[in-house]
């Protein structure tokens, strides 16, 4: 038995656990005072853009626009340590592969271009101009550009992302593998099916309106803790916050504002949910169309009362199609299979539609919660149902917010981040540069590690990211880069992708947010687009950790001037040396963006067009659509009684795959991550308690995660969870949603057994 480190938090979200957190993490990596000046910067007009997530800004800033893991996000890039050459002569790549991965990205920050050397077993330094040339030689050896894969980090800013992919469709391909296919995914593609945009149709103040908030899928006190002021002040003004999560997250239940004098002094917080319903892991389609079931019969009760009923028909006639065969098959649906697909009760969607139907302008928030699994599009596509409903688009206050993770994740994409090559792009791009984009669909993430893994692929160029780390099925992934003939890191730090050996392994140190960006033309700004579609200006003000660190948009130049030399005469020295003018080039060819220089002059940036939120739809019919499920399940439900469905879950000192440290505080997790929550009568069951040693099995394959201790927690029955990117291992490659190629993390079925039996 192990429960060491396992104990109750019973504090709430935020509050002086958070200031006691942030003023640790400035003391692990950065003096007090520059740490401190830094965090000052941090999401101000003229200052840097967090390096976290994607939540935007509000008009009138405060001194203090960071949050808890936003500090830890900046401390972590900005710190004092250093990965320099001689630290890696210290350390072989097999011993390297030994450490825990928050131990390898504290070795701190990278300061020279690196080369693996296989007769010591070290990365060892190159020359800038050297290492350039290898990738040229590499690139322009392979028979078909179409075997090369180029991924993109959401860290990475619109003007590196615009460059990188105007550098990849000269060489000739659309392989375009994007942390954006890991996680909203499902959102890109499935709200533009319904609604013409994959983006949120939403912006901030559009909270300060909303009559009721419905927050499916996600945990807003880790993943984008400034989202709980939101919340917070919609909380104090008595709108309704309708959660769906199968984990009770503390931030969604209490916050207390650390900018609040009256809540720090009086040790007192904020409730955050006003209904809090736990259903079952992977049951967002069914208690969606529960909600929706219940709206319709209560436009069926009005309707018998001689009253107009609470549907919006003038909305419905006017802006979509299909909303008849959406309410047959509604009324065709039975509540006890909705109730036994969801693990809520009748009367608990009932009063979630009465609340719905009763608030004017309505907004729902939905995470990866939703979008990771294996029917992520069509779970999207039902939140985008229930507000079509009742006209909940294109007015103050109502609309859908899919939450972003990585700070431009959605920037990325905008300026040409897509593996599907959409035309207006493509029709920029000849129209600008004078050359034929291809126009053959690319490779997303899972499409690009099986073509590594079957050695259809043989260079992967990676700007920023863990990608090995962060997809499926390790065993597969791990093995598929270290097939490769050429493997390119452009990074900041060191994690464990790059310790996976192709034949030949570059690692390039790049600038990162917090530094300031010299070029020719002299200091530099990016630019970068939050959750809610506004692009803004960020300037580093930190000295890069060496001089021998580039920056990103400065490394793709170099890159593309090397393997294209003057092929379509693009002007990468001059890119290079002025970002303004590669701003000037995404305006050519994204007309969205005009006036992009003058635009971003302005504090807080610009919004680019959102037709939904004007009631546009840039759909096939020209109309919003309904979009019907067959159905109830996310996923197949597994009847055998051993078996649970494991979501992955973020710890509060993690983002993404980087691992700040080993706490989950909020959760009751300390100095330990190898943990499986479980509800207590599953544990009952199987004759468990806290503590006890298990190994987790994946249902439908050999994978196994050995070791892990059990955790009695507040989950409904039948379902568990464990960290990522750790419980990766239990996920087939295979097991993605097949619309929009997200992996399915958060629907894994597995069975627990005590450590000493046999799997």
């Amino acid at each position: 038995m192990s429960d060491k480190g396992i104990r109750e938090y019973h504090a709430p979200a935020g509050g002086w656990g958070a200031l006691r957190a942030v003023a640790r993490t400035i003391r692990s990596q950065m003096d007090a005072v520059s740490g401190s000046k830094t965090l000052l910067r941090n999401n101000q007009p003229h200052g840097f853009d967090c390096p976290g997530c994607a939540w935007p800004d509000p008009k009138h800033t405060s001194a203090f626009e960071f949050c808890e893991n936003g500090a830890k996000a900046v401390t972590w890039e900005a710190t004092k340590k250093r990965a320099t050459p001689e630290v890696f002569a210290q350390h072989s790549v097999r011993e390297l592969l030994t450490w825990h991965d928050h131990d390898l990205e504290n070795l701190g920050r990278l300061t020279h271009p690196m080369i693996y050397d296989p007769a010591t077993d070290h990365y060892v330094e190159i020359s800038w101009d050297e290492a350039f040339q290898r990738i040229a030689t590499a690139l322009n050896a392979l028979p078909d550009p179409n075997m090369a894969e180029f991924y993109t980090s959401g860290r990475a800013s619109n003007e590196a992302a615009f460059l990188y992919q105007l550098f990849v469709r000269a060489y000739g391909t659309n392989n375009f593998p994007d942390c954006s296919n890991m996680c909203h995914e499902a959102t890109s593609v499935g709200l533009a099916q319904v609604i013409g945009l994959g983006k949120a149709s939403v912006s901030l103040e559009d909270f300060d309106h909303a009559d009721a908030i419905f927050s499916i899928g996600h945990n807003p006190g880790t993943n984008h803790p400034r989202m709980m002021t939101t919340l917070r002040e919609a909380s104090k003004r008595g709108a309704p916050i309708v959660v769906f999560n199968p984990l009770r997250e503390r931030a969604l239940e209490r916050f207390a504002a650390p900018q609040s004098p009256v809540e720090m002094a009086t040790l007192t917080s904020t409730p955050i949910a006003s209904d809090y319903l736990q259903l079952k892991v992977g049951g967002d389609i069914a208690a969606l169309k529960g909600v929706m079931k219940a709206v319709i019969a209560l436009d069926d009760s009005e309707i018998a009362a001689g009253g107009d009923g609470v549907l919006d028909r003038a909305f419905l006639a006017e802006h979509t199609t299909g909303p008849e065969t959406l309410i047959n098959d509604l009324r065709d649906t039975l509540w006890p299979d909705i109730e036994a697909a969801c693990g809520l009760t009748r009367a608990q969607l009932e009063h979630a539609g009465a609340i719905y139907a009763k608030a004017k302008s309505v907004i729902v928030c939905y995470g990866m919660g939703v979008t990771q699994h294996s029917n992520g599009t069509s779970a999207v596509q039902q939140i985008s149902n229930l507000l079509l409903l009742r006209g909940n688009f294109g007015r103050p206050g109502a609309g859908i917010c899919p939450l972003r993770g990585h700070s431009n994740v959605q920037g990325d994409r905008t300026v040409g981040i897509d593996e599907k090559a959409p035309a207006p792009l493509r029709e920029g791009i000849k129209r600008v540069f004078g050359f034929d984009p291809p126009v053959a669909h690319g490779h997303d993430a899972v499409a690009a590690m099986e073509a590594m893994a079957e050695e259809r692929s043989k260079i992967m160029i990676c700007l920023g990211g863990n990608l090995a780390v962060a997809m499926p099925d390790p065993a597969r992934s791990f093995a598929a880069v270290r097939s490769l003939d050429l493997a390119v890191h452009i990074a900041t730090k060191p994690n464990r992708s790059h310790l996976l050996l192709a034949k030949d392994n570059l690692l390039l140190p790049c600038l990162g947010r917090t530094e300031m960006d010299i070029q020719a033309s002299g200091p530099q700004s990016v630019t970068v687009e939050d959750t809610m579609s506004m692009v803004h200006a960020s300037t580093g003000k930190l000295p890069p950790p060496s001089e021998h660190v580039r920056s990103e948009p400065a490394i793709v130049c170099a890159m593309a001037r090397a393997v294209l030399g003057d092929r379509y005469n693009i002007p990468w020295e001059a890119y290079a040396d002025n970002y303004d003018l590669i701003r000037d080039a995404i305006a050519d060819v994204l007309p969205a963006f005009h006036d992009y220089n003058a635009r971003i002059q302005v504090p807080g940036g610009f919004r680019l067009p959102i037709g939904p939120a004007e009631r546009v739809w840039k759909t096939a019919s020209g109309k919003a659509e309904f979009r019907v499920f067959a159905g109830l399940n996310v996923e197949t439900v597994e009847h055998d009684p051993d078996v649970l469905t494991l979501t992955t879950l973020r710890s509060h000192d993690q983002y993404n795959t980087t691992i700040y440290g080993l706490d989950d505080r909020y959760r009751g997790v300390f100095g330990r991550r190898d943990v499986v929550f479980m509800n207590p009568d599953d544990l009952a069951a199987r004759g468990l308690v806290t503590g006890d040693v298990v190994d987790l099995s994946s249902v439908g394959s050999d994978a196994v995660l050995k070791g892990y201790s059990v955790v009695s927690y507040n989950i409904p029955r039948g379902c568990a969870g464990a960290y990522y990117p750790e419980a990766n291992v239990l996920i087939p490659l295979s097991r993605h949603d097949k619309t929009s190629g997200t992996p399915s993390y958060k629907s894994i079925p597995i069975k627990v057994t005590r450590a000493t039996e046999t799997a």
